[in-house]
């Protein structure tokens, strides 16, 4: 196959003397479109403004676009990409994808050539702005001190990546903080539909909750009740990535707990006129719920989830609230020999980590192993793991007291346990009613 050189990319002979590493450039967009890891890497790294030549950037802005979309990205939907925006034939065709991918030595080291090829614009920066600093030095017309802080502000930026100067100091923070303190609330906490643990848990910023529970324990329902609390009735955009049900059976869940109409007849389509009265009276705003978003995908990884979140960002309404349903059902990226303990706990981490990037709740559900049915349940019961307790901010653990019969002591009842909470006080338990026709659970005072 015979590779059409692109007639946008200048020859090096032409530009030696221009930082830039065409094999690191070449190399980093190849592992992107060889595995999602290392597109996660190299787009994590980079920016199409860092790439030289001007057919890479062209690349990397269609694959960061794809994946920004939750959608794949190789070396056939990028050509498709790029052909939509009426530029494959300024990369030189698809044949100059499929050249970066046979050009990469590893796709495992795809985050070091982005590295290089960040150092490298850096560079080049640094020689632009040498250039303008010089010129200014020679202007009359410009002030020696004015002079001085442009340069000192220019060099620092390239230091940082960033248009400003990051304000890390506790003094540059504290002023901030105290009118924080003086609006007397924080605008971006969300309450929950239960009053009780509103009063001893405020979900707002990079914070990692956990909720636990056996199997059939009501901790879907839980977390649907209040990725529907968050959306429908605070009017706040939220995610749930579920794999543990598909979109229909979460829409007929979320029907019976708005509409109050039985689960069991929206599964079964077995309506009454009574029940459609009911939903008519809710469908305006659930249909207008666009801020709900429910992703099904099948193997769901972090990388996957991270792109939705992005996606929903770019689109104007970032997740106020991020639902996972379940921790151990997500997809490690990774290999782990078989060691499905440190699977979860990469997992575990992964979602910590992206509740601080994006700077918003992760409220991810967990199993209890098998030893926990019949007692109530302990932070040491997660299934697989115990990094799953040790990385969250908060763990709440539900349980329904059982006689030996295996029948509920108090039916319709379900303990709330407050087993963690960096926030404040831990070991609070308190009652919430279940109404599981209705796929609901409410406050006792409420219910």
């Amino acid at each position: 196959m015979s590779i059409v050189s692109p007639q946008a990319a200048p020859d090096d002979s032409d530009v030696v003397r221009v930082p830039h590493d065409r094999d690191a450039e070449m190399s980093a967009l190849g592992g992107g479109l060889l595995t999602l890891p290392a597109l996660v890497e190299v787009v994590d790294t980079v920016k199409a403004a860092d790439f030289y030549l001007p057919q890479h950037a062209t690349v990397f802005s269609a694959m960061h676009d794809l994946y920004g979309q939750g959608q794949p990205v190789d070396p056939i939907t990028v050509a498709a990409e790029l052909g939509r925006r009426g530029d494959l034939h300024r990369i030189g065709g698809a044949a100059y994808l499929h050249h970066l991918v046979q050009a990469v030595p590893t796709a495992a080291n795809a985050g070091h050539y982005a590295e290089i090829v960040k150092e490298r614009a850096q560079k080049r920066r640094l020689a632009e702005e040498g250039v303008r600093i010089t010129q200014m030095g020679h202007n009359d017309s410009v002030e020696t001190k004015d002079g001085v802080e442009s340069a000192v502000a220019a060099l620092q930026s390239i230091i940082t990546g960033a248009r400003e100067v990051e304000k890390l100091s506790v003094a540059d923070r504290w002023e901030g903080f105290l009118d924080q303190l003086e609006a007397g609330e924080d605008p971006n906490a969300i309450s929950t539909p239960w009053h009780d643990l509103n009063a001893v848990l405020t979900l707002s910023g990079p914070m990692f909750v956990t909720v636990g529970a056996t199997t059939g324990g009501g901790k879907t329902l839980l977390a649907l009740n209040l990725a529907a609390h968050v959306a429908l009735k605070l009017n706040r955009p939220a995610l749930v990535a579920s794999m543990e049900m598909g979109g229909n059976e979460i829409l007929a869940r979320l029907t019976a707990a708005e509409a109050l109409v039985p689960v069991d007849r929206l599964v079964r389509r077995k309506l009454e006129d009574s029940d459609w009265d009911k939903i008519a009276a809710v469908s305006d705003r659930i249909a207008n719920a666009h801020n709900f978003v429910v992703d099904d995908t099948a193997n769901l990884t972090l990388s996957r989830l991270r792109a939705r979140i992005r996606t929903m960002a770019a689109q104007g309404m970032a997740p106020a609230i991020v639902i996972v349903d379940y921790i151990q059902l997500l997809t490690p990226e990774s290999a782990y020999n078989g060691q499905r303990a440190q699977e979860v706990a990469a997992l575990s981490r992964g979602l910590k980590i992206m509740a601080m990037e994006f700077n918003t709740p992760i409220v991810a559900l967990a199993q209890f192993n098998r030893g926990a049915v019949g007692r109530r349940p302990l932070l040491s019961d997660f299934k697989e793991s115990s990094a799953i307790e040790q990385d969250s901010n908060a763990v709440l653990l539900l349980h329904e007291e059982r006689d030996e019969n295996d029948q509920p002591v108090k039916p319709g009842e379900v303990e709330l346990i407050i087993a963690k909470n960096r926030q404040g006080a831990a070991g609070r338990i308190f009652p919430l009613a279940v109404r599981k026709h209705f796929m609901r659970i409410d406050s006792m005072a409420s219910s």
